[in-house]
This record gives C-alpha cells, structure tokens and sequence, in this order.
C-alpha cells in the first residue's frame, strides 16, 4: 500500500520535477494538488492521475496525505511549509527555504513541534557527477581542497516559469526577494557546503540589475547578476557567479583547486568530470548530463524524500543546512 502526497502550488517546477517524479515513485498511490489558480491543480491532476482540491485548508486536513511538496513562491514558503508540517505532515520544500532567515528558522521551529521531517530541494547533491567529486574530496585523492570558483547563469526564469512571461514572479521583490541569489545562487552556495564539508563565512559581493525588465519595460526589482568571494571557516577561498543574462547555453560549472590537481565539474558536455593531476595526468569520467531547464531528468530528490519518510532517517538535505546556505544569501545581497 502506498502513500498519498500533495503538492502545493502547481508552476513549472511542480508540472517539471515533483509531480512526474512523485507518480515514477513505487510507494507513492496518489498525488493531491492544490494551487491558488484551481485550473492549474485541475490540469496537473488529470495530467498526472491525482485529484485537485479547492483550498490549502483541504489539503493540510486531509489525514490520507503522509507528504507535501511546498512548491509555492519564496515569500509563501514559511506558511505552506509551516501549516503542513504542524498539520502532521511531512514536508519537501523547494529552495530557497524562505525569503530571509527570520522566516527561515519559525519553519525550523514548526519542524521541531511537529517531529516530522523537513527536507529541502537543493537538487545539486543529487547528480552523478557532484557525489564522485564529494568522494574524491573526502578521501583526500588530490590532497586538501585549496580554493574553488563556481557558477550557475542562464537566459532567466521568464524563458522557463509556467507563463513564459516577463510579469514573473520571480522578478517581483515581495515575492522573490533575492532574485538570482536565491534562485540559482543558493543551489551552488549549498553545492560548496557539501563538497567541501565546510560553512562559507566571510563575503564580498557585487550585485545589480544589468539587463532585465519587467512587463512594464523597467529594470526589475531584484538582481539579475551576483558576483562574490567567499571564504569559509576552514579557510578555503573561492568565487562565485549567478546570473540570469547567461543569453547562450546554461552554465552549471564548478572547478575544486587542490594540493595534487584540479576537479571540474560540468566543464565539458560529455566528461561531466575532469580531474587534471598536477602531473599531467588527466582522468575523464563520463556520468550523466546536469538538469537543465530544457533537459529535464529525474533529479533523484523525490525519491530520497520518499525514502527518508519511509525508512524513518534524516533527510539528505536537512532545514538546518538550507537555513546556513540562506544566512550566505543573506550576507550577499546585504537585505
């Protein structure tokens, strides 16, 4: 017998990942679907087999639904997230956790009152490639990791969200926040947490608005360029740059510097992975392709969240490591 989840909010990432993901799932039987625009959940209901229902009320009541997906806007997480968790259910909760950190940790508290399980999707952990560059870095192969630069860019969220529109709300303040930062900026910030088994502490940032407008032909209101240096409180130095004007392919690239050579990661189309040994030596591994916005692939998140739930462990992304990838955030826009 499987379980019953329900999905909150119903744009492109709940249509794209969650809802195929979670009907590709064995233990998952139904998928309840809730979104502010009711003919969106009716859409992905008859789309996806599951049923959709006419308030969040409805949903968080429910006591047939075990899991939530929180696919709502940033500056709806810290309710949605909240409520379902305090309702007895589990919760997978898209990036960024919340708007600010504020928010952040009263969905740590409804966690910590619930006693059920808080993940978050930061998707990187998730590939092929960026778990053979963890254990290659904690075995120490190439010796201590030294410094790293690392990059998230593409065309923007107007080319991807549900309504191929420049009224996004990704560009809107009250509702995104943080605009790139915590749309792109935040799954390479956590990237670094993981691979490198270290916090990031100090920040110097540049961040601005280069190029986009909104539908009214403005400059938008959040960033759509971040460029940083990050030390961490292991003492390892790196940049980083997120941005939503990368107008050619996606760039989803990270370069590890260590004692005996260098990893880079999602340089190469076809080698995923690159280690070049201080020698010479050059090892290639081909894995598979990074999830793009057009290439769209299981990310393995759903079925880790499911897992957790099931086998009754802590989740691979945890609220307190979203939580201290989003006080990063915070220093870089300075809000």
């Amino acid at each position: 017998m499987g379980i019953t989840v329900g999905i909150i909010g119903c744009g492109s990432i709940a249509k794209l990942r969650h809802a195929p993901e979670y009907q590709a799932n064995p233990y998952v039987d139904e998928i309840v679907f809730f979104d502010h625009n009711l003919e969106r959940a009716v859409e992905l209901a008859k789309e996806f087999g599951g049923r959709a229902v006419g308030t969040v009320e409805e949903l968080f009541s429910d006591p047939t639904i075990v899991a939530v997906s929180d696919c709502s806007s940033n500056e709806a997480h810290h309710i949605s997230s909240s409520h379902a968790l305090l309702s007895g259910k589990h919760v997978l909760c898209e990036k960024p956790l919340a708007i600010n950190v504020e928010y952040a940790e009263k969905i740590l508290q409804a966690q910590t009152i619930s006693g059920k399980k808080l993940m978050v999707d930061h998707n990187q952990r998730f590939t092929k490639a960026h778990q053979k560059a963890k254990d290659i870095i904690e075995k120490k192969e190439l010796g201590e990791v030294l410094t790293f630069k690392t990059s998230f860019g593409h065309q923007g969220p107007e080319s991807w969200g549900v309504d191929k529109s420049n009224a996004t709300w990704f560009f809107k303040k009250e509702r995104s926040h943080s605009g790139v930062a915590g749309d792109l900026g935040i799954h390479k910030i956590d990237l670094i947490h993981y691979l490198l088994d270290d916090e990031i502490e100090e920040v110097h940032a540049f961040h601005g608005v280069l190029d986009k407008v909104d539908e009214n032909g403005k400059h938008i209101e959040v960033c759509d360029n971040v460029v940083c240096a990050l030390k961490t409180k292991k003492g390892r130095l790196g940049t980083a740059a997120f941005s939503w004007t990368y107008y050619g392919s996606e760039d989803n690239s990270t370069t590890i510097y260590c004692q005996k050579g260098i990893i880079k990661i999602y340089h190469h189309p076809k080698n995923q992975l690159i280690i070049e040994m201080k020698d010479g030596g050059v090892v290639n591994y081909e894995l598979e392709p990074i999830q793009t916005n057009d290439n769209q692939t299981s990310t393995g998140v759903i079925d880790s969240f499911i897992d957790s739930i099931l086998q009754d462990k802590e989740p691979a992304v945890t609220g307190e490591q979203a939580l201290a990838s989003l006080k990063v955030i915070e220093k870089i826009i300075g809000y």
